[in-house]
Parts: structure tokens; C-alpha cells; sequence
């Protein structure tokens, strides 16, 4: 027992020794803890919506104040006609839209019974689902106020209450666009596939190149008339490749299996692939540049990249509901990028004319992160 004692005792001192690895050990854990305890939620806050209001009424006006106040809802614009909705649901920069039809307002103070129409981007099976349902009860509320008021002023009127307390119901008539019928892997898979991609191409490049390093043979590459773009091109060659095999794979399993409809370009989305997987290789070897070892490496990946980008990139958790000064970091994440560019091609079936800034972002993060692991790297440690 006592052998057993000095051993451990062994193990922890190598432990504390390895600064980096004990930053893994120690770190990791409470910072993921900080971000978790603030990213994860189930509950659906601040849902961008856009109301067309065709009314302009002081009761449409009403009714658009009662969606800014609720703590669910974050109104990004109010247009004038329902056809001006689309753009915000296909590029994204909105979640729902509500649209108030002409003569709302004389209709309520008739308390006449009336239909409001609801379109909801159904990408986000799960979050809509959510937001439908805050949406279909302040609705209701609404409605059981007004007509409520309209009670009480017909009974201080001599009217013996001839509005009711149901006869300015208010009907939503939802429509889901994208994915109508809230399928949840419709929204989920695409998003598997940047994950995976992001684990196995991050994974093998960063510990393939520790390997290279731990068994010596790095030391043979040293002696030969490689340069070091050469050398770096030869490591990470091989793991895109499997990436696009990996893409293709899914791709299939997806769409002929789980009939995952795939509504836009396929050439697009190989393309905008191709752009993430230099994000996801640099960033592997940016890793195998501050990696002694395998472990490490493998470590480093999990605890402070991989794990981060899922719960901070809107694969899980949307985005919206996370605290203010959380949000701003996501976009340090190219899995937040590529995420949207996922669900966008396979649902929406929109082009790169509407994700421009994502391929941009992807592009430039991509190049960031390979220069500074190849500013790190020499042909001795690359």
C-alpha cells in the first residue's frame, strides 16, 4: 500500500509540474462551469420577431407594444405589408412574423371575432415550438383584455355588456415556413455534421502531428528538402480529405435515410465546407503547436475548443437566449458560422447571396487561425 501511495504521490507532483496540463485539469472545468451555468437554458428569451402592420391603428399599435414588452419577444422591425416579411425569416434576422390586417382595429371595437396571421421559421424545430406557444398566449391575453374593456364600456354605457368576453377572440393562423412540420433532426442533423467534422479533422490533425513528433519521426522529416509550406500541406492534405469523405457520408445517411430535405446548392455547400475545414485544420494545428503530447493534445481540443463551440455556437442552445455579454464571444466560434450556413442551404435552400457574411467570417477566421499556428510552427515542430 504504501508503493501504491508513493506512486500517486508520483503521479500528482508530474501533475502540478505540467502547467499545462493542470490548466486543463483545474481551468477547464470552472470556465466551463461559467459558460454553461449562463448558456445553458432550455427557456426561449428575446425571439426577434417582425410585424407587418397593414392597420396603423392606436389597437395594432397596442398590440406591437404588448410583443416589445414581453421579455419572450424582441421586435427587429415593423413593415407595412406582409409581403415585406420574407427577407428577415430567409436571412435569419428574424425568428417569427406577425402580420395585422387592414381594419384590425374597427374589427376589435366591434368586438368581431378576427384571424392574425403567424409565420414562424420552422429551422429551429425546438425553439419555435416554444415561441409559438408564448406567441398563441399573449395573443389570447390580449384578446380577453380587450374585450374585457369593451364589457365594462358597454356596461358604463347602458349596452348591458353586448361586447362579451369572447367576442373579440383573436385566432392565430400559423404557418411554419422551411421546415413545416417542426421536424427536430430536420434542425438537428445538419448540425451533426458541422460537429463532426469540427471533432474528427480537429482531432486527427492536431494529434497526428504530436505522434510525428513523440516517435521521432519529425526528426527524419527535418533532414529532407522539404519546406516548411510543404511539410504543413503533406500533414493537413491527407485530413481533408477525409473531412470531404466524412461530408459525403453524412450527406447521404441524411438526405436517403432520414430524408433530410437538402433544398439548396450541392456544390455550395461543399465549397462553403471546404472553407471550414481550414478552420477546423488550423485550429488543429495551431493545438498540435502548444501540445507536448497526445494526451494533451487530445485534451486541449476537448476541454477548450470542441466542448465551447457546442454549447456556445447555437448547436444546442440558441444564441438569443444567452446573456448579453455572452453573445459577443460566440463569434469567436467558426462552428456558429458554419451552423447557420448548414440549416440555411439544407432548409431555406438560399444561396451565397445571403450567406455572404457567414463565408466571410469562416474565410477569415480560417486564415487567422492557420497563420498563427504556422507563425508558431517551425519545420522542427510543425
Amino acid at each position: 500500500m504504501r508503493r501504491v501511495f508513493f506512486l500517486v504521490w508520483k503521479e500528482l507532483i508530474e501533475l502540478k509540474e505540467d502547467p499545462r496540463l493542470f490548466a486543463i485539469v483545474v481551468a477547464a472545468p470552472i470556465v466551463q462551469l461559467v459558460m454553461l451555468g449562463y448558456a445553458a437554458t432550455t427557456d426561449v428569451r428575446n425571439v426577434p420577431v417582425v410585424v407587418a402592420d397593414a392597420d396603423r391603428s392606436t389597437a395594432s399599435r397596442d398590440l406591437i407594444a404588448r410583443f416589445a414588452a414581453s421579455p419572450n419577444f424582441s421586435i427587429v422591425d415593423v413593415v407595412t405589408s406582409p409581403g415585406e416579411i420574407d427577407p428577415y425569416l430567409v436571412g435569419g434576422r428574424a425568428w417569427m412574423a406577425v402580420a395585422i390586417p387592414p381594419g384590425f382595429g374597427e374589427r376589435l371595437a366591434r368586438s368581431e371575432p378576427q384571424a392574425l396571421q403567424v409565420v414562424a421559421d420552422g429551422s429551429d424545430a425546438s425553439s419555435i415550438n416554444i415561441a409559438l406557444g408564448y406567441a398563441t398566449n399573449l395573443l389570447a391575453g390580449y384578446a380577453q383584455e380587450v374585450a374585457a374593456r369593451a364589457g365594462r364600456a358597454g356596461r358604463a354605457g347602458g349596452a348591458g355588456g353586448a361586447g362579451g368576453t369572447g367576442g373579440a377572440g383573436i385566432e392565430p393562423r400559423v404557418r411554419v415556413w422551411f421546415n413545416p412540420r417542426l421536424e427536430s433532426r430536420d434542425f438537428m442533423l445538419p448540425g451533426i455534421l458541422a460537429l463532426l467534422l469540427l471533432a474528427i479533422t480537429t482531432n486527427l490533425s492536431s494529434m497526428g502531428i504530436v505522434r510525428e513528433r513523440e516517435v521521432g519521426t519529425l526528426e527524419q522529416l527535418n533532414v529532407t528538402p522539404l519546406r516548411r509550406w510543404e511539410l504543413i500541406v503533406g500533414k493537413l492534405l491527407p485530413y481533408a480529405l477525409v473531412g470531404m469523405i466524412d461530408v459525403c457520408l453524412v450527406l447521404g445517411v441524411a438526405v436517403f435515410w432520414f430524408q433530410v430535405p437538402l433544398r439548396g446548392s450541392v456544390t455550395l455547400l461543399f465549397a462553403l465546407t471546404s472553407i471550414y475545414l481550414l478552420n477546423t485544420l488550423g485550429l488543429g494545428l495551431f493545438i498540435s503547436t502548444i501540445s507536448s503530447s497526445q494526451q494533451q493534445a487530445m485534451m486541449t481540443s476537448i476541454f477548450f475548443f470542441l466542448m465551447p463551440m457546442v454549447y456556445l455556437s447555437g448547436f444546442i442552445f440558441p444564441i438569443e437566449n444567452m446573456p448579453a455579454v455572452i453573445q459577443p464571444v460566440t463569434y469567436l466560434f467558426p462552428l456558429r458560422y458554419f451552423l447557420v450556413i448548414l440549416r440555411s442551404i439544407f432548409l431555406k435552400g438560399v444561396g451565397l447571396e445571403t450567406l455572404w457574411p457567414q463565408a466571410l467570417a469562416l474565410a477569415g477566421w480560417g486564415a487567422a487561425i492557420l497563420a498563427l499556428a504556422i507563425a508558431r510552427s517551425t519545420k522542427r515542430t510543425a
